[in-house]
């Protein structure tokens, strides 16, 4: 039975993390910002120095950060209890959102109205992806290890190598040129979990592809959650045929325009592809890793902080990272850029973004707009 104090206590989480959700518009330098300010300085649940030892740690383990922050938080107010109800309740405003979106594309996708919208989002969505590929390549190049790595797993893109392989062979690599070969065997057995996680046979029903997917996507998910949309390409779009590449960019748009978690968008896709359940499938299987790995890290996050193994790994996971983001963002540039207008849209994007530091959110819906006011002259 759960005690009138602790109850309190998993309602107070679950209250913050739901408002937080709601409003949480921008990425997740936002959202982790939201947080800082109401669970450190508003509230003091945590110290300043136990939230940057926790956001620190979300950044070397895999899925996304303000999601695993919430489970963090939660956790360190209210125990399990409110590792789940953090989660949860960011998460949750964000699935209900997109869901809507989701049914609305679904319905009125082929209309004039909405292909007149989503004209202008298109380029203002590619105009997030180069800017965040470009500052993810700022802290993520920095040595000449660093860049013969992306530049090595560019090429591998480029030869239809999967993309957990070359995170993974990434990574080991990095191990090799950062630290000494002590645990090459150990972290070779990662590449056998990757080729399992990876195979599935194709009698098996698409809903469980779907959740496959989605679950292999959150266990494999490291830098930025920009990184699902290469995931989406080479699966979605490329391997099963579910989705267009259209498809695909409006639903990065989506997740743009959305609060909380940027992954959301795999609700929106989850939906496109198997209604309601396909919807709730991939949802749960993007950020279930999320809420297994703080409740069995929660214990061991200063050791793994200070890990030079992990730290190396890394490295490498992430100059890996930056040259999937640019295989992504020169796949989709032809389906972007369709005239001098979109041209025009991209470039604005890119000057806000650059030169304003306007949020995503408004760089997308402000792409919308200029679809809009096309149409009408």
């Amino acid at each position: 039975m759960v005690k009138k104090e602790n109850l309190n206590q998993i309602l107070q989480v679950a209250g913050l993390f739901l408002r937080l959700g709601s409003i949480g518009f921008g990425g997740t330098a936002v959202n982790i910002a939201l947080m800082e300010e109401e669970a450190v300085t508003k509230r003091g649940w945590l110290s300043r120095e136990h939230f940057l030892d926790l956001l620190s740690v979300t950044n070397l383990v895999p899925g996304p950060n303000a999601v695993e922050m919430a489970c963090f938080i939660g956790r360190a107010r209210a125990g399990l209890a409110g590792l789940v109800a953090g989660g949860v309740c960011f998460i949750l405003p964000a699935f209900l959102f997109t869901l809507g979106l989701a049914w609305l594309y679904r319905r009125f996708g082929d209309l004039p109205q909405i292909a007149v919208l989503f004209y202008g989002v298109t380029p203002a969505v590619m105009a997030v992806i180069l800017v965040a590929t470009y500052r993810l390549g700022q802290s993520a190049i920095r040595d000449w290890k660093a860049a013969l790595l992306a530049a090595l797993c560019l090429a591998a893109s480029f030869c239809g190598i999967h993309e957990l392989l070359i995170l993974l062979a990434s990574g080991l690599a990095a191990l090799f040129l950062y630290e000494l070969p002590s645990s090459f065997i150990a972290s070779s057995l990662l590449l056998s979990a990757v080729a399992f996680i990876s195979w599935s046979p194709s009698s098996w029903d698409k809903l469980i592809k779907l959740a496959l997917f989605s679950l292999k996507t959150g266990s494999f998910l490291f830098g930025s959650g920009m990184l699902l949309y290469a995931f989406i390409q080479r699966d979605v779009v490329e391997r099963y045929g579910w989705l267009s590449r259209k498809q695909l960019i409006d639903a990065i748009a989506v997740g743009q325009i959305t609060p909380g978690p940027v992954l959301s968008s795999l609700t929106f896709i989850g939906y496109l592809i198997g209604g309601l359940p396909g919807a709730l499938v991939s949802t749960i299987g993007v950020f279930l890793p999320s809420f297994l790995i703080v409740a069995l890290l929660g214990p061991w996050v200063e050791r793994l902080r200070n890990s030079a193994l992990v730290n190396s790994f890394l490295k490498g996971v992430n100059a890996a990272v930056v040259s999937l983001l640019v295989s992504v963002a020169l796949s989709l540039l032809p389906q972007t850029i369709k005239d001098w207008w979109s041209v025009v849209i991209l470039a604005l994007g890119l000057l806000a973004l650059f030169r304003f530091k306007v949020d995503s959110f408004w760089v997308v819906i402000g792409g919308g707009i200029l679809g809009i006011l096309r149409h009408w002259l």
